[in-house]
């Protein structure tokens, strides 16, 4: 039986989207959500970056462009290609969302979103500690996103994609308009 649902898929395929949609449908039929997406950051219609998104809205850069903060020329420069990450606002904004998700509260089980597993948010020890810790928790079900393998294997995707507790649904643009509800479906059956 399945307690988790991960979404895989190329960059822009909208995996993103599609968990959007998900988290909405879950909310309407009164299951509760807490987690987040990450959101692109544009500037003159050019990507400048990456944002941290809870579901209650609060919101922080997870990458840019560039040298990275003040702050980042103090510590060690976390880099995926030329995108400097801020570890420290993404560990700021996720870890506590993500803390609350996995106490639970209630007989129900409590959905987590984590959009995405990805390189930039693996620089986190921390964050890789509570993901796991949540996989292992009995009084959670988490949905997010993982990246299609691509070079050098992620241990912690890796780790999820190999979890027998673990659905993985392959999104392409051929599927992604017509496989919601088949994913609403297994969250729902996930929490049972």
């Amino acid at each position: 039986m399945y307690k988790h649902v991960f979404l895989t898929g190329p960059p822009g395929v909208g995996k993103t989207t599609l968990m959007q949609k998900a988290i909405e449908t879950l909310k309407a039929s009164g299951i509760s959500a807490e987690g987040f997406y990450t959101e692109e950051v544009r500037q003159g219609g050019r990507r400048i970056g990456f944002d941290v998104v809870t579901l209650s809205g609060k919101q922080g850069p997870l990458s840019r462009i560039g040298s990275g903060t003040e702050a980042g020329a103090q510590r060690r420069e976390c880099r995926v290609g030329q995108y400097v990450v801020d570890v420290e606002s993404f560990e700021r904004l996720a870890l506590p969302v993500l803390k609350s998700a996995s106490s639970g509260g209630g007989t129900e089980k409590m959905v987590c979103v984590i959009d995405e597993i990805g390189k930039m948010e693996m620089f986190s020890q921390a964050f890789i500690r509570t993901v796991r810790q949540m996989l292992d928790a009995a009084c959670t079900t988490v949905l997010g996103t993982i990246p299609i393998p691509k070079g050098k294997p992620l241990g912690l995707v890796e780790e999820i994609r190999s979890r027998r507790d673990v659905k993985v649904f392959n999104i392409t643009k051929e599927n992604r308009d017509s496989i919601l509800e088949e994913i609403v479906t297994m969250v729902q059956n996930c929490r049972k």
